[in-house]
C-alpha cells in the first residue's frame, strides 16, 4: 500500500525509471547516414569499379562503427539467472525473476525483470547502471541506490562491484576497462590514418595502418582478459541460483574485427609485392601512362625521374654552332686581342 501519495513505505521516493543511454544509438545512426550517402553517389560511378568502391565503403564503414559502438558497450561480460529472489527490505516477500548483469569497459548495468512482470501489486521491471568512467564515483552512485531503495538483487550485484567489496571486482574491471578503452581510441584514430592514405598513392601505407588497426584490438583484448583473469571468480548467488558471467558480444564482435583488420592489411601489403597494378586497379588508382614512373615497392609511392639509371638517361646531344655566327666578324674592339 502506498504512502503520501506515490511514495512507498520505507523508500524513499517512488520506483526509479533508467534513462535509456543513447550512446549506441548515435554512432549506428551516424554510420548508417554515410553509408545510406555513399549508396546515394553510387550511381555516378562506372563499370565494376562500383562494386569495388561499393565493397571498400562497406568494409571501411563497419570496422569504425565496430570500433566505436564497443567502446561504449556494457555487454563484454553478461550473465543471466531466473531465480525465486527477496525483492525488498524489510519484507519478507519473495518473487520469480530473471536477473541480468551486463559488464562493460565504464560500468555496470544491472536488470530486474518479474516473471510475470506484474507482482505484488507492482510492475518488477528495473534496469540500472553503475559507472565508474573518468568523473564518476561508483561508491556514491550506490549510496543513491541505497536511498531509493532499489530491490534486494540489484543492490546485491551492485555492492559487489564497489570499491571496498572483499570480491575485489571493482579494480579489476576498472583497470581492464581503462586500459581496452584505450587501445580502441588507438586503433580509431589508426583507422582513421588508414582511410586516409588509401585515398593517396601510398596504399603500402594505408595497409600498414589498417594492419595497426588489429593489432591495438586484438591488443586491448589481451589486456581485458589478462586483468579480468588476475583474481578468481566471486560467487553471485541470488537465492538458491547462482549467476555466472561469461564474454558477451561486444568481446567476441571485437575480435572478430581485429582478425579481419589484421587479415586484410596482410593481405595489402602481399599484394603491394606481388601484384601492385591490380591492388591500385582495386583503389581506382591509374598507374599513369609514363613506363618510367613505376611503383616502387620499397617507397610505396611512384618514382621521381631522378632515380632513373644512367643507361634509361636520355643521350647528350651536341648542338653544333651555326656557320653563319661562326663566320661572323667580329667588331669589338677586344676581338683584336
Amino acid at each position: 500500500m502506498a504512502a503520501f501519495g506515490h511514495t512507498f513505505p520505507f523508500y524513499a521516493g517512488p520506483k526509479p525509471t533508467f534513462p535509456t543511454d543513447t550512446t549506441l544509438a548515435v554512432i549506428v545512426a551516424i554510420f548508417l547516414t554515410s553509408l545510406v550517402t555513399f549508396i546515394i553517389i553510387l550511381p555516378g560511378i562506372r563499370g565494376k569499379m562500383r562494386l569495388f568502391w561499393m565493397l571498400r565503403v562497406v568494409t571501411s564503414l563497419f570496422i569504425g562503427a565496430v570500433i566505436l559502438a564497443v567502446n561504449f558497450s556494457s555487454e563484454w561480460s553478461v550473465g543471466q539467472v531466473s531465480t525465486n529472489t527477496s525483492y525488498k527490505a524489510f519484507s519478507s516477500q519473495w518473487i520469480s525473476a530473471n536477473v541480468g548483469l551486463q559488464i562493460g569497459l565504464g560500468g555496470v548495468n544491472i536488470t530486474l525483470t518479474g516473471t510475470p512482470v506484474r507482482q505484488l501489486n507492482e510492475t518488477i521491471d528495473y534496469n540500472e547502471e553503475f559507472t565508474w568512467r573518468m568523473g564518476e564515483n561508483y561508491a556514491e552512485e550506490y549510496a543513491n541506490a541505497l536511498e531509493k531503495g532499489l530491490p534486494d538483487p540489484v543492490l546485491y550485484l551492485a555492492e559487489k562491484f564497489t570499491p571496498h567489496s572483499p570480491c575485489g571486482l571493482h579494480g579489476q574491471y576498472r583497470l581492464a576497462g581503462h586500459y581496452t578503452s584505450a587501445m580502441l581510441w588507438v586503433a580509431f584514430l589508426c583507422w582513421l590514418l588508414a582511410n586516409v592514405m588509401l585515398s593517396m598513392p601510398v596504399l603500402v601505407y594505408g595497409g600498414h595502418m589498417l594492419l595497426a588497426t588489429g593489432l591495438f584490438q586484438l591488443l586491448g583484448l589481451l589486456f581485458f582478459s589478462t586483468a579480468t583473469s588476475l583474481t578468481p571468480p566471486c560467487p553471485l548467488r541470488l537465492g538458491a541460483a547462482m549467476l555466472h558471467t561469461h564474454r558477451g558480444p561486444a568481446y567476441w564482435i571485437t575480435l572478430t574485427t581485429g582478425l579481419l583488420c589484421v587479415l586484410l592489411g596482410l593481405a595489402m601489403v602481399v599484394a603491394h609485392r606481388m601484384q601492385p597494378h591490380r591492388l591500385k586497379a582495386f583503389f581506382s588508382q591509374s598507374v599513369g601512362e609514363d613506363p618510367v614512373l613505376e611503383l616502387n615497392p620499397e617507397e610505396g609511392g611512384l618514382l621521381s625521374p631522378r632515380y632513373r639509371s644512367i643507361t634509361e638517361s636520355p643521350e647528350p646531344q651536341d648542338i653544333p654552332l651555326s656557320e653563319a655566327s661562326s663566320e661572323a666578324p667580329c667588331k669589338e674592339p677586344d676581338c683584336a686581342l
